[in-house]
């Protein structure tokens, strides 16, 4: 009996701090993580009518961070790219930092994971793509420029709302990935933790023959790999393979 009930425990916990208005973590979470990968989710306000600057957000992460510890995650991710980016590349670290004071567990973010998946690819010549407003777009850019790395091809797609973000068809990021391809590119970026185009990483990389980073999947990568997972799951690119 005890042998039973062992293999039915998770081999891991990862808790993700996402938006209110998020539907995409949790749908990309489920599919992609290995099935004996268990995640676990909690909302909080930091977009939309809830946007704050990543100060004034920072005590109810800390909270949301330990409620998630409460669980016995081995992890905690704060997953959203716009929030973590937000407060530059020393806010995000102070960030991280009071998340891994307040629960003794690692702590990373969108930002954070994206960084770390650019570094293992050698990647500084980014082609990024963003769902938002040109405004939402340019905070996004300078923070990949403060954090080192050369965007030659961008594009803000100029979608008005969360709803759009997460409705949007996985079509909409290939083609605009192809429609900015760089044969000099290192990497294609695309942004936002409430979009679909995860499913479509694969595609990419095959009519483009370069790798491509979405926010879930360095997510997803950088939270497997910060534990000791070693797992490939299929359908997330070449960071996941050869990383």
């Amino acid at each position: 009996m005890s042998t039973t009930y062992e293999k039915i425990l998770p081999r891991a916990r990862i808790g993700l701090i996402i938006p209110s208005s998020n539907r995409m973590v949790e749908d990309q979470a489920f599919r992609y993580l290995p099935k004996d990968v268990t995640p676990h989710i909690t909302r909080i306000g930091m977009t939309n009518r809830h946007k704050a600057p990543l100060e004034k957000l920072t005590p109810r992460i800390v909270e949301a961070a330990e409620l998630l510890a409460d669980s016995r995650c081995d992890i905690i991710v704060l997953q959203c790219t716009g929030t973590s980016m937000s407060g530059g590349v020393e806010g995000e670290r102070k960030v991280m930092a009071e998340m891994e004071r307040a629960t003794g567990l690692p702590a990373i973010s969108a930002a954070s994971s994206l960084t770390a998946a650019f570094t293992a690819l050698n990647a500084k010549k980014l082609v990024f793509t963003s769902e938002t407003a040109r405004d939402d777009h340019e905070k996004k850019k300078a923070y990949l420029r403060e954090a080192g790395y050369d965007i030659i091809a961008d594009k803000a797609v100029g979608l008005k709302s969360s709803e759009e973000y997460y409705s949007m068809p996985p079509k909409l990021w290939y083609d605009t990935a192809l429609s900015l391809r760089r044969d000099d590119a290192d990497v294609y970026f695309l942004s936002c933790a409430n979009i679909r185009a995860t499913d479509v990483i694969e595609d990419i990389e095959r009519a483009v023959g370069k790798p491509v980073v979405t926010s879930n999947q360095a997510a997803f990568w950088h939270a497997m790999r910060t534990i000791g997972l070693k797992d490939s799951p299929p359908g997330l690119g070449r960071l996941v393979r050869e990383h």
